[in-house]
């Protein structure tokens, strides 16, 4: 802890030298800001009004913007924890609104899901998402919540191939489907079910293995392209270690730079991915990358990865882009000292190179597409 305060106070005596071009200033940093389209919605809501919302979701479900349906109903299920007046209301009103089903079948899984006994209370809310998925059969949204709801229930593997065919049935290239699936795969982790390093190691090659595939089939400019990002994040923050070679973590950082690149900076579309991909970079110690990243993410701070490390993540983000930007001034090498404000974490590994070491195996050994 003395180092994470070291750094903490080297950081915030920086931000009175000269700040990079780029950079907007720290009170110009937005946590997880709404879209045009998503802001009014939000704004009504906080007022009890639910139309905006359903006209809203209603478009997307129209217009098959898929992406966008399952973004706008994860924000408005977090909006409905804490304001779910509106929300009865739609439903009250509406029962069979694909839309409103949509939205609850979201929220009661969020809830299920900070209890201790979340299996349990999950395998209870079955039925809530098998009828947001009837009232649109073209939805892939509703089986993304399915996907989630398994990986959260322990379901086997066949009962999650069958889910899993649904959803890229109505939309091959589908991101959110797509990162359910690694997460499930990654729920067989030693970290998350007391497996030995060998099984871990086995089963982050074979997170690798999905999401690369997946990568290469997916469309040009698609977010599926940053899938083995979300694999070498999954990798580096297992308490198991790093468990796959590094040149494979940095393919996957790659692949995400490549995928940022074709995006305008500070665009609000790939933030959350662009977040992402700078967290992996720091943990990699690829200074003047993670600094490329963070001029692109401009003002759009995104709270995941950042609230994985810590309560405050606008703050940690503010301090880890310090220690980003102290470390491309100093000119720190490849393999220097990764910033404590982003691995102060107990239990976990300081840096990829501070990681206990790994034999390799002995081959790829390349999983099935279809197993996450």
């Amino acid at each position: 802890m003395a180092l994470l305060r070291d750094f903490i106070r080297t950081a915030r005596m920086a931000r009175s030298t000269s700040r990079p071009t780029g950079l907007p200033a720290d009170d110009e940093v937005l946590l997880d800001a709404p879209d045009d389209r998503l802001g009014p919605a939000l704004v009504a809501a906080g007022r009890g009004e639910y139309g905006p919302a359903a006209e809203l979701l209603a478009t997307t479900r129209a217009s098959a913007e898929w992406e966008n349906r399952d973004r706008y109903t994860r924000r408005l299920s977090a909006f409905a924890r804490s304001r779910p007046e509106w929300l009865a209301d739609w439903r009250a009103a509406a029962p069979h609104d694909p839309d409103a089903l949509l939205v609850g079948a979201q929220l009661a899984v969020d809830r299920c899901w900070v209890s201790p006994a979340r299996a349990e209370l999950l395998g209870d809310i079955g039925p809530l998402i098998t009828a947001a998925a009837e009232a649109e059969p073209r939805d892939p949204v509703p089986w993304r919540i399915a996907l989630d709801h398994a990986r959260g229930t322990h379901a086997g593997h066949a009962g999650f191939e069958r889910l899993w065919g649904e959803a890229v049935r109505r939309s091959p290239h589908h991101y959110g489907c797509h990162v359910a699936a690694l997460q499930y795969l990654s729920a067989a982790c030693c970290a998350q079910r007391g497996d030995t390093p060998r099984t871990a190691r086995h089963s982050h090659r074979e997170c690798f293995d999905f999401a690369e595939r997946a990568a290469q089939d997916a469309l040009p400019g698609s977010l599926v392209q940053a899938l083995p990002v979300r694999a070498a994040f999954a990798c580096l923050t297992d308490s198991c270690g790093a468990t796959v070679p590094r040149a494979r973590l940095d393919t996957a950082a790659d692949l995400g730079i490549a995928l940022s690149a074709g995006y305008a900076a500070a665009d609000p579309w790939p933030a959350g991915v662009r977040n992402l991909l700078a967290y992996v970079l720091v943990r990699l110690e690829r200074w003047p990358d993670a600094l490329d990243q963070l001029r692109l993410i401009g003002p759009y701070a995104t709270s995941f990865p950042w609230d994985r490390i810590s309560d405050d993540p606008l703050g940690r983000f503010l301090e880890v882009r310090d220690g980003v930007r102290i470390a491309v001034a100093s000119r720190l090498p490849l393999g220097g000292p990764v910033p404590a404000c982003l691995t102060a974490v107990p239990g976990q590994p300081r840096s990829f190179t501070d990681a206990p070491p790994h034999p390799r195996s002995e081959h790829d050994g390349r999983a099935r597409s279809r197993d996450h």
